[in-house]
């Protein structure tokens, strides 16, 4: 089933132009396709600049965690007895 597609516009060179119709007269598989493929082959290129939720592959797996353990106590200091 095809998927709803929205128009747009884009301004390519006469020589994209060229290729593609030529790509099209072999393959006759519509220029709009090639466009759209190019354009997910974009779109996955630049995939993790793009916001969204990762997957588990690309996800960062956290440091351990440390266990804090409390430094030892200072000996207590005993004064000298003073003489009396």
């Amino acid at each position: 089933m095809s998927r709803k597609k929205v128009s747009t516009t884009i301004y390519i060179t006469p020589e994209q132009a060229e290729r593609l119709k030529l790509l099209h007269d072999r393959s006759k598989v519509p220029i709009a396709v090639y466009i759209r493929e190019g354009i997910d082959m974009v779109l996955k290129h630049y995939e993790h600049m793009l916001p969204g939720q990762m997957t588990l592959d690309n996800a960062v797996t956290p440091a351990p965690a440390v266990p804090v353990v409390p430094a030892p106590a200072a000996p207590a200091t005993r004064k000298p007895p003073t003489g009396s």
